[in-house]
């Protein structure tokens, strides 16, 4: 029985192997076979958006007076 169960439990996990490397395959396939080709694939690139940061403006250095040391 044990054995029986143990082939049942490793059938099922190499068909659902197969069935996760079948979905990857129909996501992916074709940039893989343009990858062996060694072609780019050919599917529109959609426009990506950037959004840019300015950088802040530096502050100028404050110096510590003698009565604000006293006072830290």
């Amino acid at each position: 029985m044990m054995a029986a169960l143990g082939t049942l439990t490793f059938l099922v996990t190499l068909w659902l192997l197969v069935v996760i490397g079948a979905m990857v395959l129909e996501e992916s396939g074709a940039k893989i076979a343009a990858a062996l080709k060694g072609a780019r694939e050919t599917r529109p690139v959609g426009v990506v958006r950037l959004r840019l940061r300015t950088r802040a403006r530096a502050q100028p250095v404050i110096r510590a007076q003698a009565e604000w040391r006293a006072a830290a």
